[in-house]
């Protein structure tokens, strides 16, 4: 049984969340939500083909492709041919710079979001938000997709471990 109070403040609140993080990304990068997920993505995997960085992001072939070339021309990323038949995406210095800048501005609304609470209320939601990551990870195993605007190194820091990471590992054997 679950509490429908609990489910619709989580609701509110991941809808509150999800507008800061784009806001700040979008501002950020200067690009479409999208965009500023590929520049994540291509900072810890660069070389994705245009399909890979597609699915990884959640979109069709088609309109990755449409975004990788705003993002050509905006001069974040290029293409690189390889030694098949495919092109990977690469970021560009530029590119490099917009995807640690996404990442730096991460902590500023949503740092000042979480510093309502003091640090054991911190400490507890950090719990909390590792139990509903793994569930989230139960309902849509994509841990690229769950993750594509995520600090991998703030997720790791001290020795901690990511809770999708953890859950894709533990499914996968």
């Amino acid at each position: 049984m679950h509490d429908k109070r609990v489910a619709n403040l989580l609701g509110a609140l991941s809808l509150a969340v999800h507008d800061l993080v784009l806001a700040d990304a979008t501002a950020a990068a200067g690009t479409s939500a999208s965009g500023a997920a590929a520049l994540v993505v291509l900072s810890t995997a660069p070389g994705l083909s245009v399909t890979e960085l597609g699915r990884r992001i959640g979109l069709s072939q088609p309109a990755a492709a449409r975004m990788v070339d705003s993002l050509e021309r905006a001069g974040l990323v290029e293409r690189r041919d390889t030694l098949t038949r495919s092109v990977a995406v690469h970021l560009t210095k530029q590119g490099s710079g917009a995807a640690r800048h996404i990442l730096g501005d991460r902590g500023g609304r949503l740092g000042t979001l979480s510093a309502a609470l003091d640090a054991d209320e911190q400490a507890t939601l950090a719990l909390l938000l590792g139990k509903l990551l793994t569930s989230a990870y139960d309902q849509l195993p994509e841990a690229d997709r769950l993750c594509r605007l995520c600090d991998r190194a703030a997720c790791v820091a001290n020795g901690q471990i990511c809770p999708v990471g953890a859950a894709c590992r533990s499914r996968d054997g």
